[in-house]
């Protein structure tokens, strides 16, 4: 009987590294493992073989005479390591930059707690006297009575309407009194407030965009 052929062909191995492709393969792995004293088999293994364990104990021997990397006996074997760039190694000067700017943000960030802080005890003392949202009705409530009595006095100018009584426009006149004082102690009381809140901000270090973000979550402009 003929003996049958193979359906499939053996898997063929992948070649071994050698000469400069083999040294930049094993420095490379142990540059990225530069604080790592490594053995010659464990490179190898790591390389999934691509540099035999003959061919890396060669290299990294080489290698070491010729000061690119740096070894020592570890009993019966040799350990390994790359050579560390002094220039990647950060300075005292970049430290204590670093740690200054650290300092100073810290600092920043308590002093815009503060401000916060302040923040919400002067709104809650607005709240407490007269909303925005209160005076906002108010003004509305105002401009639709002035608007209707604008009509009636159009009409009385026409002679199409009856004329408006004297004690009519003594309420009216009272109403404008009343609610033009509430809104002016209003406007003087949210001026004194965005002093004092624009002096926190400023000792905070805040830009004018920041300030404006915060005089609108007030509602100061409303």
């Amino acid at each position: 009987m003929a003996p049958r052929k193979k359906t499939e062909e053996k898997e063929k191995p992948a070649p071994k590294a050698t000469g400069d492709e083999a040294a930049d393969m094993i420095l490379n792995y142990l540059r990225k493992h530069v604080l790592t004293l490594i053995r010659a088999i464990d490179i190898s293994a790591n390389l999934h073989n691509a540099v035999t364990k003959a061919a890396t104990t060669k290299i990294l021997k080489d290698l070491h005479e010729r000061n690119e990397i740096e070894g020592r006996a570890a009993g019966k074997q040799s350990v390994y390591h790359a050579i560390q760039n002094p220039e990647d190694s950060i300075t005292p000067e970049a430290l204590a930059a670093l740690e200054a700017k650290t300092i100073d943000l810290r600092t920043r960030a308590a002093a815009v707690q503060s401000t916060a802080k302040t923040l919400r005890a002067t709104l809650a003392t607005l709240n407490s006297m007269l909303s925005t949202a209160d005076l906002v009705a108010e003004v509305t409530a105002m401009e639709v009575e002035k608007a209707d009595i604008l009509g009636r006095l159009e009409s009385l100018r026409a002679g199409k309407a009856k004329k408006v009584t004297k004690r009519e426009r003594d309420e009216v006149e009272r109403a404008w009194e009343k609610w033009g004082k509430i809104a002016r102690k209003r406007q003087k009381l949210s001026k004194e407030v965005w002093e004092y809140v624009d002096t926190c901000l400023d000792d905070a270090g805040q830009d004018r965009e920041q300030k404006a973000g915060v005089r609108e979550s007030l509602g100061l402009d409303e």
